[in-house]
């Protein structure tokens, strides 16, 4: 299996009003991105052609939306201190990025 392009751990997953894990992650590989709950069961995944990423001005720094399948996810990608030496989670621009650079659209 290829490495990952984008990796995060202890992410936080919600939608709408609803918090759907306190410590997934978000993968993007072999031009997919998944959403995964923290046992790593698939919350939902798409092609990365198919995913917007946005990072509206109104919410914090460590917080990105995900527009997958026609549904709308809060991330929170910073919320935690990492373990001890680990490197702390990346940040919503960094997300944003590696959605864009995976789907050909720049980054």
């Amino acid at each position: 299996m290829a490495e990952p392009e984008f990796s995060a751990t202890g992410v936080r997953i919600g939608k709408r009003l609803r918090s759907l894990t306190r410590a997934g992650q978000v993968r993007i590989s072999n031009g997919r991105l998944q959403l995964l709950t923290s046992y790593g069961s698939e919350i939902d995944s798409a092609p990365v052609q198919a995913v917007r990423a946005s990072k509206p001005w109104f919410v914090p720094d460590d917080r990105a939306l995900a527009d997958v399948n026609g549904t709308l996810y809060l991330l929170t990608l910073g919320d935690h201190d990492p373990a001890p030496g680990q490197a702390g989670p990346p940040a919503a621009r960094r997300f944003i990025e590696a959605v864009r650079r995976a789907a050909g659209r720049g980054g």
